[in-house]
């Protein structure tokens, strides 16, 4: 079964992963405390343990996608499992709130504050420079098995809450639907965290890894060191 409570419950078999500061304590690589309050993802042994289950194979193809086909940022949070802060109007609004510090909603559902981005350790202080990106892209899910999901499947990944992070909008875009295969955080510190992140995203919903994704995900994993 897929489906986003299959994704939080397995980030918290045996306890949550981390220490809930954006660090692993036993991966040897801290990288950036960023989304503090993001579901923590397994540790590196169970990511690995994780990476070996999932299916490896080629990627599938693009026909029929569209972002269209993953309704995201839904206006009502809570049915996903996000909690609804006053002056939230969606789940992008969600996102920054829950990875901000000193963040502020206004009446018009502008949020201000700061944001500590993963992927390049900056630290960002306009929203406008935040995207929530969706760590396995909506298109590299499409070609890993989402192209066969309904629609109520896609609607729940695309605003899942362990599926989303904020992240610098100029890296993001940079990272585009590439895998880790073809790009990394340009922080190499925060690999150890990002691979955990993939794998457990597409180990809970059921997704496939190619050999080139495989293979970069091991080698990333191998950074977080001894537990």
């Amino acid at each position: 079964m897929r489906g986003p409570a299959v994704v939080r419950r397995r980030g918290f078999v045996g306890g949550p992963a981390g220490d809930g500061s954006g660090r692993d304590a036993a991966a040897g690589s801290p990288g950036p405390a960023a989304a503090e309050g993001a579901p923590a993802p397994p540790s590196a042994e169970e990511a690995r343990a994780l990476l070996s289950e999932i299916p490896v194979a080629p990627p599938g193809g693009m026909a029929g996608y569209s972002r269209e086909e993953f309704p995201h940022w839904a206006s009502d949070g809570t049915q996903f499992g996000w909690s609804e802060p006053a002056g939230s109007c969606d789940v992008r609004d969600d996102a920054l709130i829950r990875d901000g510090e000193g963040v502020r909603v206004d009446d018009d559902c502008s949020v201000t504050g700061r944001w500590l981005d993963p992927y390049t350790g900056a630290t960002l202080t306009d929203s406008a420079d935040v995207d929530v990106d969706h760590v396995v892209p909506l298109a590299n899910a499409w070609r890993s098995g989402a192209s066969g999901w309904g629609a109520a499947e896609r609607e729940a990944y695309a605003n899942d809450p362990a599926v989303l992070l904020s992240a610098d909008a100029g890296a993001n875009r940079q990272k585009g639907d590439k895998g880790p295969e073809a790009w990394r955080p340009p922080d190499a510190s925060y690999h150890c965290e990002y691979a955990r992140r993939w794998v457990w995203i597409k180990s809970g919903w059921g997704m496939t890894v190619n050999a080139a994704e495989e293979h970069a995900l091991e080698g990333m994993l191998a950074t977080c060191g001894a537990p």
